[in-house]
């Protein structure tokens, strides 16, 4: 298995059929149609094989609905979501829904409301994170599909070699960043190539829980969540302690983030903080890094944060075949069968309470003695330190404007003028949503 493919990019979309035909969509926009058969598109950013045994087990229950697969790559996909549900185009009915930009899409006017449909078996049956995550001002517009979480991957043989103590998976114990940094500097000397790495380098949802534990928060602030706040003191500490990872060496500078994971599982590096999809990368290489899973990292002197939320579905409002898309959505998120057969190919978690508890009980076993506990550790982490992004109205826009200061810091630039740059800029565009 390999890394979950959301955060490859290519350069093309692809666009497969599967199930059995019942009866095509029709025009007009706005149907309902048939729960039981009809023709939906459905628009992910993940490769079709990712998402292929959901879409067969599908396929297996309802016959007569026949899914049109289209693939477009996560940097190109919210653009897209623009183009064609923002101007009312019905060729797309279902689609992946980002945690944190469901606020925008809801406050656009590009979700459906499903809070009649699905809001009390999600508030049941679904992990409560996931929940919180797919609703704003007090209503559910996306239902969960998969949730994520991170852990510190760390590599035996680099770590005995420098003389430094494997991590805690004990919460109360976990290693801090500042204790991770310096032991990586002590790896490379000993012979690493590269000391800390980051799954997603310059992304919001992998560095959040480091302003979090930090203390500076989400960046986000007011009731209705359009209040910029990313350069006060914890995030200018989080990212000075960050800049100094890449301009002492112990990250690299000029590698992309999706090259990350196979750094770590090539055995190049001490530390990675990564998520489950690890596991699968790691395994893939030959030979196999001798490797260990540990308590997801903490600020020195702060309160512990994870990363979590993965993608969601919803509905298109300009869709012709309403009642079919939510069958779709019902079987893939609120059924163990369909959520269980979500999660099949990514490696990421499910979200439906049995399917969850089931993937929980096969982490332990993923990977022999290099993944014992990690079941435990999942579930403490989740219930302890997850952190949802923010689901403000304008979080689209704060993921593409951190994500460029995340990665001018990295390549050096003074984080506080890089900060207060950025302040200016994402609350002047969040001032034209108020």
């Amino acid at each position: 298995m390999r890394k979950h493919n959301r955060y490859i990019a290519v350069a093309i979309a692809a666009t497969t059929i599967v199930g059995v035909s019942g009866c095509s969509s029709t025009g007009g926009g706005g149907g309902g149609g048939d729960a039981e058969s009809g023709t939906i598109t459905l628009l992910m950013a993940d490769p079709q094989e990712n998402v292929q045994p959901a879409l067969d087990a599908f396929a297996k229950e309802y016959p007569d609905i026949t899914v049109e697969y289209e693939y477009v790559p996560f940097d190109q996909f919210n653009n897209l979501i623009e183009q064609r549900v923002g101007s009312g185009d019905d060729s797309v009915d279902v689609y992946a829904v980002d945690s944190g930009a469901v606020g925008s899409l809801a406050n656009k006017g590009y979700l459906v409301d499903l809070t009649d449909d699905f809001a009390d078996s999600v508030a049941s049956d679904s992990l409560p994170a996931t929940s919180d995550a797919n609703t704003f001002d007090g209503k559910l517009w996306s239902v969960p599909l998969w949730t994520s979480m991170q852990f510190l991957y760390y590599n035996k043989d680099l770590l005995d070699a420098a003389g430094i103590d494997y991590p805690s998976q004990d919460l109360s114990e976990a290693a801090t960043y500042q204790e991770l940094a310096e032991n990586g500097k002590k790896a490379q000397d000993a012979g690493a190539t590269w000391g800390l790495l980051f799954d997603q380098i310059n992304r919001y949802y992998q560095l959040q829980p480091l302003m979090e534990s930090a203390g500076g928060g989400s960046g986000v602030t007011g009731d209705d969540l359009l209040t910029a706040d990313i350069n006060n003191d914890g995030w200018v500490s989080a990212m000075d302690w960050y800049s100094g990872l890449f301009e002492n060496g112990i990250a690299p500078r000029g590698i992309a983030t999706e090259q990350m994971p196979s750094l770590f599982a090539t055995g190049q590096a001490a530390y990675i903080v990564s998520g489950p999809w690890q596991i699968g990368v790691n395994t893939d290489e030959s030979p196999a890094v001798n490797y260990g899973v540990a308590a997801n990292p903490v600020w020195e002197g702060g309160e512990g944060a994870m990363s979590t939320g993965s993608w969601n579905l919803g509905i298109n409002p300009a869709t012709d075949n309403l009642e079919a898309s939510k069958t779709l959505l019902k079987f893939l998120s609120q059924t163990k069968a369909g959520n269980s057969a979500a999660a099949e190919a990514t490696g990421t978690s499910p979200t439906f309470n049995a399917s969850f508890e089931e993937f929980l009980g096969g982490l332990d076993a993923r990977d022999g003695e290099h993944t014992a506990g990690l079941g435990q550790l999942a579930s403490d982490q989740l219930n302890n330190i997850a952190v949802n992004r923010p689901n403000s109205p304008g979080f689209t826009q704060m993921a593409d404007v951190t994500g460029r200061a995340f990665e001018d810091i990295r390549n050096g630039q003074d984080v506080k003028a890089t900060l207060d740059d950025a302040q200016t800029e994402l609350q002047g565009l969040w001032d034209r949503l108020k």
